[in-house]
């Protein structure tokens, strides 16, 4: 039996949500998909410039404090230039490592979430 299950929202624990939209928008180059008042809150929703799953930008778990995030990957398909792009916009990321499986580096957003760079796999 199988489902029609993909994942559609990553949830990512900011303390500030707009320094972290300007963050994903102006630096990683994510589109603002939503932003609307959700209550006394508000939800901040993006998605990245190749598509796939969104993130939204949550201040409300408790279970999930600003900067709790380690591992969000995101694929480039030329993570050399990818890399470049992000240094040029300020985006203070390791060197790119190399490994039997693939190529990375790691960075942090605006909050502390750890993110890492990495090149397309083969699937």
């Amino acid at each position: 039996m199988s489902g029609d299950l993909r994942v559609a929202i990553v949830s990512v624990p900011v303390a500030d949500q707009n320094r972290a939209r300007d963050f994903y928008r102006d630096k990683l180059g994510f589109s603002v998909v939503a932003e609307a008042p959700m209550g006394d809150r508000k939800w901040v929703q993006l998605v990245g410039p190749g598509g796939g799953a969104g993130i939204t930008l949550v201040t409300w778990f408790d279970s999930m404090p600003p900067g709790s995030v380690r591992g969000l990957v995101l694929e480039a398909a030329d993570i050399d230039a990818e890399h470049r792009r992000l240094r040029a916009a300020g985006v203070e990321i390791d060197e790119i490592k190399s490994e039997s499986w693939g190529r990375y580096a790691m960075f942090r957003d605006s909050e502390g979430n750890g993110l890492v760079l990495t090149s397309r796999m083969d699937r």
